[in-house]
C-alpha cells in the first residue's frame, strides 16, 4: 500500500489548530499555507509559504504583491495566484463595507484601514478620489491613474468635472508612497492647492488629503494645509 505524503498529516493538523484557537495563534507564513492548501493540493506548501513571506516581508505585502511578481516566484503557479488575489480582494470589500453608505468624517479610522490596505504596499504611486454626498457619504471611490514610483499625474480640472458629474458636494484625496514615507513633497502640496482653487467656484469642499507610506499616513488637515 502506497503511503500517504508526510504533508496530509500536517494540513489536517494545521487545520484542527486554526478551529480550535483562531487566526491569532498563527504566524504570516502558517496563513499562507492555508490559503495555498486548496491551489497546491499535491504539496507540501509549507516551504512555498515560507519563501513568500522571505521575499516580500509580510503576509499583507504578499497579498498586495502584482501578479507578475508572484509568477516570477518558483512554485507559484496560476492557481496559487488566483489563492493570494482573491483573498487580497475579499479583505479591501470587507474594509470597503466599513465606509460605504456612511458618514466618512465619522468613519476616519476605517478610512484609514482602507487607504492602508489598498495602496499602502503598492510599489508605484496611486492617486485615489472619495467623492461624497452632502451628508458626508461615500458616493464613489474611484482609483485615478497609476504613475510611477514617485509620481502620480493628477489634473484638477477632472477631478472637479468627475465631481460635478456625481453630484458630489466634497471630497478626499488620498494617495500613496511607495518609500513608506507619508510625508507631502513639494508637488503633493501644489497639486493639492490647485485642485482646492478648482473645487472652489462650484463650491465643492476638500476635506482632506491622506498619504499613506506603509502602516503610516499624513493628514493634510491634520498638519494644517488644508
Amino acid at each position: 500500500m502506497k503511503e500517504k505524503p508526510h504533508y496530509l498529516g500536517h494540513r489536517k493538523r494545521v487545520r484542527e489548530k486554526f478551529l480550535k484557537i483562531g487566526a491569532a495563534g498563527f504566524a504570516d507564513y502558517e496563513i499562507l499555507e492555508i490559503l495555498l492548501f486548496s491551489a497546491k493540493p499535491r504539496d507540501d506548501v509549507k516551504p512555498l509559504a515560507k519563501k513568500l513571506i522571505a521575499k516580500f516581508g509580510s503576509l499583507a505585502k504578499a497579498l498586495s504583491a502584482d501578479a507578475d511578481e508572484l509568477a516570477k516566484i518558483e512554485g507559484v503557479g496560476e492557481a496559487a495566484i488566483v489563492a493570494l488575489k482573491i483573498t487580497q480582494e475579499v479583505c479591501l470589500r470587507m474594509l470597503k463595507d466599513e465606509i460605504e453608505k456612511k458618514q466618512i468624517i465619522g468613519s476616519w479610522k476605517a478610512l484609514l484601514e482602507y487607504c492602508r490596505a489598498s495602496m499602502g504596499h503598492n510599489k508605484t504611486e496611486q492617486f485615489r478620489i472619495f467623492f461624497l454626498d452632502l451628508k458626508n457619504r461615500l458616493i464613489a471611490d474611484e482609483l485615478q491613474q497609476k504613475g510611477t514610483i514617485d509620481h502620480t499625474p493628477v489634473y484638477p480640472r477632472e477631478v472637479i468635472k468627475r465631481a460635478l458629474e456625481l453630484g458630489s458636494t466634497s471630497i478626499i484625496l488620498a494617495h500613496n508612497h511607495p518609500s513608506g514615507d507619508p510625508e507631502p513633497s513639494k508637488a503633493d502640496i501644489e497639486m493639492t492647492r490647485k485642485i482646492m482653487s478648482a473645487a472652489a467656484p462650484v463650491n465643492i469642499q476638500i476635506h482632506d488629503h491622506i498619504v499613506i507610506g506603509g502602516a503610516k499616513h499624513y493628514s493634510f488637515k491634520a498638519n494644517g494645509l488644508i
